[in-house]
């Protein structure tokens, strides 16, 4: 009997496969057999095509992470612009676990870093101030979207004056206006710190 064809996937199609499998059931439903079985093959050129599921699983933080850079406004400040930078990273990033978002290598985020330091440059920043200033910017939103997936909705209706003031939990809403003073207060202090050494 002959031996059926070898079939040669394409790393995209792969890759698409794992990461509808995490956002339909998580990241543990992610594997090489269960992508393998969701485009129809076995898991032998899936595995020659990626490698292991390491590497899998790095091809699918750097999907989440690709083109993550809005372009700028034409009036839109550099402080404008990083604000709504944070804001699209930790919008992509709260579609993955964050077992997959703090353990993936640094190329992802490096990459999706250079619009916002470019943005910075061209107002002034140095080298070392942009890229200092971006990766405050990236931790802390990374940061911010590890306790988000681990915070508890409030035990009560305790309504309070300040949003996150409710020691039982926090809303949806209590975590946007967070992450909006979160990411303020730090553009805030960049702003300040540049104008204090320039």
């Amino acid at each position: 009997m002959p031996k059926p064809p070898e079939i040669e996937l394409d790393a995209d199609a792969i890759v698409a496969a794992a990461v509808e499998i995490l956002l339909e059931q998580g990241l543990d439903a992610v594997s090489m057999r269960n992508v393998s079985a969701r485009l129809g093959v076995s898991p032998v050129p899936v595995y020659r095509r990626i490698g292991n599921k390491e590497a899998l699983l790095d091809a699918v933080a750097d999907r989440l992470l690709a083109d993550l850079a809005p372009p700028r406004g034409l009036d839109e400040t550099w402080l404008e612009y990083a604000a709504r930078w944070s804001a699209e990273l930790r919008g992509r990033l709260r579609i993955a676990d964050t077992r997959l978002i703090l353990a993936h290598r640094r190329e992802a985020y490096v990459e999706a870093s250079r619009t916002l330091i470019d943005v910075m440059r061209s107002n002034g920043f140095p080298a070392d101030a942009a890229v200092q200033a971006c990766r405050l910017l990236m931790w802390a939103t990374v940061g911010f979207v590890a306790m988000e997936a681990g915070a508890a909705p409030p035990r009560k209706d305790g309504r309070t004056a300040l949003s996150g003031g409710d020691a039982g939990g926090v809303t949806a809403a209590d975590t946007d206006a967070l992450f909006g003073l979160h990411i303020r207060y730090l553009i805030e202090g960049i702003a300040r710190d540049a104008r204090l050494s320039g």
